[in-house]
């Protein structure tokens, strides 16, 4: 097994260390070119999905850190100490990219991938390699726990498989919700979707007990066209700002940097995710020539990171509204020790309510709301882990005691931490631990079962709703 982590490392490390954009940068290029897209068509996309890349991680750093003063600020003023400081998840990406083992999870999910895709098993390519590091860190807290690196593996593949499996029961929701036809072929494997099950269960609570709350329901863009400023992305994000500021008890001057400093993020948000679909026109339309004249017409979809879906309104409106509601919750929360701070606006969590709702507002917020706790908890399980592995690889942030926990307060992947928890102790021999975690890898894997069908059935609604046009 060392020998194959090692033989991982020698092939992906020297791309890796570029870093995420020109990575993706060159994937982007190469699976162009593959499909036979013009040299010039498949670098253009490749550029300006870099670019997107980089505009992204550069706006939730200067969100991340403008809001985490003042919410330290607020742990100061208050008196309230929560042990472990959220530091966002640019940091946890880094430090777990700093394993060995993430390489050769890396080389195992391509395998993967390919082999579903020769055996027919699902129609996405995953291209989205730099987010390998969420199911990478699944493993690497499996082991912290006690499994050895075969029983992580297995693990890492089960959870790969599903959220493969996930991208094409997405597809035709994406679509809907982008206005985009059939024909497009982006769709994510992303962590942040394989939420969606447990967002389903409550969706589907709401429908038998609650679906009169959905006569108060908006859609935040069509507000934002009726109120005009007061209901835009530049007016959530004040919002935002003075509450944050009026809670840490900021001065004047430090509101109004919190306010302008939201509004200006949260709209460039949304400009930036069009140019995710802007970057794979090229690649989109070398598949489909592809798809017509070597796979009979077959559909092949594309993995990529969540934010081309950034330019849904409803992601920011319940994002924003559930950021002064995961603080109260982290402050009576039993269990809970961190603090949220770079994960404050809540985007490992109000995509996937996006594609279970459809956009649904009032649902979306009350179910991140009832789901926060699992992020609370799953970031404070986790810290031990990460503060260990931080120093390990030389990652710690600066200016933290070396006593500090750090974590990441809105981390995708809740539930799986609990599984590699349950796991890696099981490995241990522990029989209260084996019982517990068959049981939770079932309900897992029913749970996601049941939630396949429904996808499936909403699929085929959207099927015959094309077909009656």
């Amino acid at each position: 097994m060392t020998q194959i982590v090692d033989f991982a490392n020698s092939i992906f490390k020297p791309l890796i260390d570029l870093g995420a954009a020109p990575l993706m940068m060159i994937v982007l290029t190469l699976i162009a070119l593959i499909f036979r897209v013009k040299f010039s068509k498949a670098l253009e996309g490749g550029i300006k999905l870099a670019i997107a890349l980089t505009a992204i991680g550069s706006v939730i750093g200067i969100l991340t850190t403008t809001f985490q003063s003042a919410l330290t600020a607020f742990v100061k003023s208050t008196g309230i100490s929560l042990s472990v400081t959220d530091v966002g998840w640019a940091p946890l990406a880094t430090i777990t990219w700093g394993s060995p083992y993430t390489l050769f999870f890396l080389m195992i999910m391509l395998i993967v991938n390919l082999i579903m895709l020769v055996w027919n098993k699902t129609n996405t390519l995953d291209v989205d390699i730099f987010d390998i590091w969420h199911l990478s860190f699944i493993g690497l807290l499996t082991m912290f726990f006690g499994a050895n690196i075969f029983i992580a593996t297995i693990l890492v593949v089960f959870v790969g498989i599903l959220k493969i499996i996930n991208s094409d029961l997405m597809k035709p929701t994406f679509n809907d919700l982008m206005g985009a036809p059939e024909s497009n072929p982006m769709t994510t494997t992303h962590m942040n979707y394989m939420m969606n099950p447990f967002i389903m269960i409550f969706d589907k609570i709401f429908d038998v007990l609650f679906p009169w709350l959905d006569r108060f329901d908006f859609d935040a863009a069509t507000l934002n066209r009726k109120i005009g400023f007061w209901g835009s992305k530049f007016a959530i994000g004040i919002y935002l700002g003075i509450f944050i500021g009026l809670l840490s008890h900021q001065g004047m001057k430090e509101i109004f940097v919190l306010s302008f400093t939201a509004a200006f993020t949260l709209e460039l948000f949304s400009i930036i995710g069009s140019w995710f679909i802007a970057a794979v026109e090229p690649l989109s339309q070398g598949i489909t020539d592809f798809a017509n004249s070597k796979l009979e017409g077959r559909e092949l979809n594309v993995g990529l990171d969540w934010p081309f879906l950034a330019g849904r309104a409803e992601i920011w409106a319940a994002a924003n509204v559930l950021a002064p509601i995961m603080l109260l919750e982290a402050l009576v929360l039993p269990g809970n020790k961190i603090l949220p701070l770079g994960g404050i606006i809540a985007m490992g969590v109000t995509p996937a309510l996006l594609v279970v709702t459809r956009g649904k507002i009032i649902r979306m917020i009350v179910i991140g709301t009832i789901e926060l706790p699992l992020f609370l908890w799953a970031g404070t399980l986790s810290a031990p882990f990460i503060t260990q592995t931080a120093k390990a690889v030389g990652a710690f942030p600066k200016g933290l005691s070396a006593s500090t926990l750090i974590s990441h307060s809105t981390m995708e992947g809740p539930i799986e931490k609990f599984l590699a928890y349950l796991v890696g102790n099981a490995s241990k021999g522990q029989i209260e631990f084996i019982i517990y975690a068959i049981l939770a890898l079932a309900a897992y894997l029913l749970v996601f079962m049941w939630y396949a069908h429904e996808m499936k059935k909403r699929n085929i609604a959207y099927k015959e709703a094309a077909e009656a046009k």
